[in-house]
Protein backbone atom coordinates (compact mmCIF):
# COMPACT_ATOMS: atom_id res chain seq x y z
CA UNK A 1 0.00 0.00 0.00
CA UNK A 2 1.33 3.45 -0.91
CA UNK A 3 1.33 5.88 2.01
CA UNK A 4 -0.77 9.02 2.05
CA UNK A 5 1.21 11.99 0.74
CA UNK A 6 0.90 15.12 2.88
CA UNK A 7 2.78 18.29 1.92
CA UNK A 8 3.37 21.49 3.89
CA UNK A 9 1.57 24.56 2.54
CA UNK A 10 2.06 27.83 4.38
CA UNK A 11 0.95 27.30 7.98
CA UNK A 12 -0.90 24.09 7.14
CA UNK A 13 -0.86 21.06 4.87
CA UNK A 14 -2.16 19.85 1.49
CA UNK A 15 -3.20 16.32 0.68
CA UNK A 16 -5.21 14.42 -1.91
CA UNK A 17 -8.61 12.93 -1.17
CA UNK A 18 -10.71 10.44 -3.09
CA UNK A 19 -14.42 10.95 -2.44
CA UNK A 20 -17.24 8.43 -2.71
CA UNK A 21 -20.54 10.38 -2.63
CA UNK A 22 -23.94 8.89 -1.77
CA UNK A 23 -22.48 6.42 0.72
CA UNK A 24 -24.57 5.08 3.59
CA UNK A 25 -22.66 7.32 6.04
CA UNK A 26 -19.93 9.94 6.04
CA UNK A 27 -16.57 8.65 7.25
CA UNK A 28 -12.84 8.61 6.62
CA UNK A 29 -12.06 5.12 5.36
CA UNK A 30 -8.29 5.04 4.94
CA UNK A 31 -5.91 5.39 2.03
CA UNK A 32 -6.61 5.00 -1.69
CA UNK A 33 -3.33 5.17 -3.61
CA UNK A 34 -1.66 8.32 -2.30
CA UNK A 35 -4.98 9.91 -1.28
CA UNK A 36 -7.21 9.77 1.78
CA UNK A 37 -10.42 7.88 0.95
CA UNK A 38 -13.57 9.49 2.28
CA UNK A 39 -17.17 8.30 2.00
CA UNK A 40 -19.87 10.97 2.06
CA UNK A 41 -23.60 10.48 2.50
CA UNK A 42 -24.26 13.71 0.55
CA UNK A 43 -24.98 13.56 -3.19
CA UNK A 44 -22.67 15.33 -5.67
CA UNK A 45 -25.33 17.93 -6.47
CA UNK A 46 -25.07 21.71 -6.02
CA UNK A 47 -21.85 21.39 -4.01
CA UNK A 48 -23.45 19.32 -1.25
CA UNK A 49 -20.72 16.67 -1.30
CA UNK A 50 -17.98 19.33 -1.23
CA UNK A 51 -19.61 21.04 1.75
CA UNK A 52 -19.93 17.70 3.56
CA UNK A 53 -16.29 16.90 2.78
CA UNK A 54 -15.01 20.18 4.21
CA UNK A 55 -17.18 19.83 7.31
CA UNK A 56 -16.04 16.24 7.92
CA UNK A 57 -12.34 17.11 7.59
CA UNK A 58 -12.69 20.22 9.79
CA UNK A 59 -14.45 18.24 12.52
CA UNK A 60 -12.00 15.32 12.36
CA UNK A 61 -8.98 17.63 12.62
CA UNK A 62 -10.53 19.94 15.22
CA UNK A 63 -10.27 23.12 13.16
CA UNK A 64 -12.82 25.65 12.01
CA UNK A 65 -14.67 25.12 8.75
CA UNK A 66 -12.90 28.14 7.23
CA UNK A 67 -9.50 26.51 7.77
CA UNK A 68 -10.32 23.83 5.17
CA UNK A 69 -10.61 24.45 1.44
CA UNK A 70 -10.58 22.53 -1.83
CA UNK A 71 -7.54 23.60 -3.87
CA UNK A 72 -8.32 21.56 -6.99
CA UNK A 73 -10.82 19.01 -8.24
CA UNK A 74 -14.00 20.63 -6.95
CA UNK A 75 -16.10 18.79 -9.56
CA UNK A 76 -14.14 15.53 -9.44
CA UNK A 77 -13.95 12.58 -7.07
CA UNK A 78 -10.20 13.19 -6.79
CA UNK A 79 -9.48 16.46 -4.98
CA UNK A 80 -6.64 18.29 -3.28
CA UNK A 81 -7.52 19.78 0.10
CA UNK A 82 -5.62 22.37 2.11
CA UNK A 83 -6.02 22.66 5.88
CA UNK A 84 -4.53 25.54 7.87
CA UNK A 85 -3.27 25.14 11.40
CA UNK A 86 -2.61 21.39 11.43
CA UNK A 87 0.44 19.18 11.05
CA UNK A 88 1.10 16.38 8.59
CA UNK A 89 1.16 13.95 11.53
CA UNK A 90 -2.42 14.87 12.46
CA UNK A 91 -3.61 14.16 8.93
CA UNK A 92 -1.71 10.86 8.76
CA UNK A 93 -3.34 9.74 12.04
CA UNK A 94 -6.79 10.27 10.46
CA UNK A 95 -5.96 7.97 7.57
CA UNK A 96 -5.19 5.11 9.95
CA UNK A 97 -2.31 2.65 10.06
Amino acid sequence: MTPLTVRRAGDGVRFAVRVQPRASRSEIVGVYGEAMKIRLSAPPVDGAANDALLELIATALGVGRRAVRIVSGASSRSKVVEVEGVTAEAVLRLAGP
